[in-house]
């Protein structure tokens, strides 16, 4: 098998073309990426349910909205939290129950107390599920045309109009995609 490229920390945004109505105009931050397969979590799906519904302590510590996102369609009755943390902080320096994946934005230990993490939190977002792609098969679907990968920004992670996001990402690229952030919601009307 050839070397797999590392895309953790990037953003795949998905295409028009991507039928798959689980990630239709989603925004998927890549957590993990190797030969053994990819996870990530979609950053602009949030729920109806509010974080102290689930995770209580952490709930004065989510960005607003402060609601679960549906990370995606693997594991929804399992967490995961996603921080920034302001200027990155060394790994010598990180807080304790943070785990950097790339630049400031990390994991959470959402096992751990809050207060352990409170000062040190830029903001915070907890997603049910994940989104996940076994070996090869992410860049089967990057072939077909099905996302775009582009460069993530500490402020996706914590973005109060998520509604928004897909099209924000696309408008910041100085290329053509910058107006792929134009596509009609419903292309049959036009």
């Amino acid at each position: 098998m050839t070397e797999v490229s590392s895309l953790t920390g990037r953003l795949l945004v998905a295409t028009p073309a991507l039928a798959d109505p689980n990630f239709d105009r989603a925004v998927v931050l890549l957590l993990d990426h190797d030969e053994e397969g990819s996870l990530g979590v979609v950053l602009n799906r949030p729920t109806p349910v509010d974080v102290g519904e689930v995770l209580e302590g952490w709930a004065d510590l989510a960005g607003e909205p402060g609601v679960v996102f549906q990370g995606g369609p693997v594991s929804l009755d399992s967490a995961l939290g996603v921080a920034v943390i302001p200027g990155g902080g060394s790994a010598e320096h990180a807080p304790l129950g943070w785990r950097r994946v790339h630049g400031a934005i990390g994991l959470v230990d959402l096992e751990a107390p809050p207060e352990l993490l409170a000062q040190a939190l830029g903001s915070l977002r907890i997603f049910a599920g994940y989104a996940g792609w076994g070996p090869g098969q992410l860049e089967d679907e990057l072939v077909e045309g099905a996302w775009y990968v582009v460069e993530s920004e500490p402020g996706d992670v914590s973005s109060p109009e998520p509604e928004r996001l897909w099209r924000e990402v696309l408008r910041r690229q100085r290329s053509e995609l910058a107006m792929v952030a134009t596509y009609p919601d419903d292309p049959s009307l036009n």
